[in-house]
C-alpha cells in the first residue's frame, strides 16, 4: 500500500528565521531567500519523481514559516484537524484553514487552548498514530484525535532540550517548553504502514518502551548524530520511494539496501527554520 501520494505545498517566498520559535533556529544567521526558494523547487522536483501528486498553493504573505505546510493539519479521510500553532504562526491557521475548505475537507478545529502542530507532531502508520506532546502539542490532544479519527493514539515525548543548569529551556518567542525534536517528525519517520525509522536516543525512556512494544511495526534505527544534525527523520517516504536528507548517509545506506528508491536534494537555507522535506508537504492522501 503506498502512502503520502498527494502532498500540499507553500512556497518559500517569505521564509525567514527573524524569530527563533525552535531550538534548530538562531536569529542571527541571515537566510539567503533565493537559495531557500532553489531548494523548495529541488524538493517538489524529487517529490514528483517518486511519484507523488505534488499541489502547489501561493504561501501566506509575510509568514516566515509559511513554507513549513505540514504544521497546518492533519488529514483523516475527508476531515482536516487543524493545527493550533505557536504565537508566531497564528497567522499562516486562518490561511490554512480556507485552502483546505476550498479543497472539500470538513474543517475541525480544536480548542484554542489545547496546541497541535498538525502533521509534524501526528503521523499515520497504518491504524496507529504517533502524537508528540509537551513541546508542540498538548497531552489534552491525544483523546480527542482518537475521537476524531479513528487512529489507535500512540502518544510520545522527545528528550527536552537543557541549559547549562540542568533546567528544562523555555523558547523565549513561543514560552512553551523547547526541544531538539520539537516535532516528532524530526525523531520519527513513516515508511510504510508497517514500518518506522526512528532515533531511540531522542526519546524519553517511557517512549522508547512503547515504540519498542509495538511489535506489528518494523522499526529501523536512525543515530542520533544523522537525526538531531542531518535530519534524517524529517522524510517523504511513499513505501517504495524515499524523498531524504543528503545529510544522513548510514540512514540512506539502510533505506537503499531495502530496496527503496531514494532521492537526497540539497537543503541547507531551509532547516535554519528547524523544519527539512518533510516539514514542507502536507499529506493529503
Amino acid at each position: 500500500m503506498l502512502i503520502n501520494k498527494h502532498v500540499l505545498m507553500s512556497g518559500a517566498d517569505f521564509f525567514d528565521d527573524g524569530y527563533a520559535i525552535n531550538a534548530h533556529m538562531d536569529d542571527k544567521i541571515p537566510v539567503d531567500l533565493n537559495a531557500a526558494k532553489a531548494e523548495h523547487q529541488a524538493i517538489a522536483g524529487c517529490l514528483t519523481r517518486a511519484g507523488i501528486v505534488v499541489d502547489k498553493i501561493a504561501p501566506p504573505t509575510d509568514c516566515q514559516d509559511g513554507v513549513y505546510t505540514a504544521n497546518w493539519a492533519l488529514i483523516a479521510a475527508n476531515k482536516a484537524v487543524m493545527a493550533n500553532l505557536p504565537n508566531i504562526r497564528e497567522a499562516e491557521q486562518p490561511y490554512a484553514e480556507q485552502i483546505l475548505k476550498d479543497r472539500g475537507y470538513e474543517v475541525v478545529k480544536l480548542p484554542n487552548e489545547i496546541h497541535f502542530s498538525g502533521q509534524g507532531d501526528a503521523l499515520p502508520c497504518g491504524n496507529y498514530l504517533f502524537v508528540g506532546t509537551t513541546y508542540r502539542t498538548s497531552p489534552l490532544a491525544h483523546q480527542l484525535l482518537t475521537k476524531i479519527t479513528g487512529f489507535n493514539v500512540v502518544g510520545l515525548q522527545t528528550v527536552p532540550q537543557i541549559d547549562n543548569t540542568g533546567n528544562l529551556v523555555i523558547n523565549r518567542v513561543t514560552k512553551w517548553p523547547d526541544s531538539f525534536f520539537y516535532d516528532l517528525d524530526l525523531a520519527l519517520a513513516v515508511i510504510s504502514p508497517t514500518c518506522i525509522a526512528w532515533c531511540p536516543e531522542a526519546f524519553v525512556p517511557k517512549s522508547q518502551a512503547k515504540i519498542r512494544a509495538l511489535t506489528d511495526i518494523e522499526k529501523i534505527e536512525v543515530s542520533l548524530d544523522e537525526a538531531m544534525h542531518g535530519f534524517a527523520c524529517n522524510l517523504v517516504s511513499t513505501g517504495e520511494s524515499v524523498v531524504m536528507s543528503d545529510h544522513a548517509p548510514e540512514f540512506k545506506a539502510k533505506l537503499i539496501a531495502r530496496g527503496l528508491k531514494v532521492y537526497s536534494p540539497p537543503v541547507t537555507e531551509l532547516l535554519k527554520g528547524g523544519g527539512f522535506i518533510r516539514c514542507t508537504t502536507l499529506t493529503l492522501s
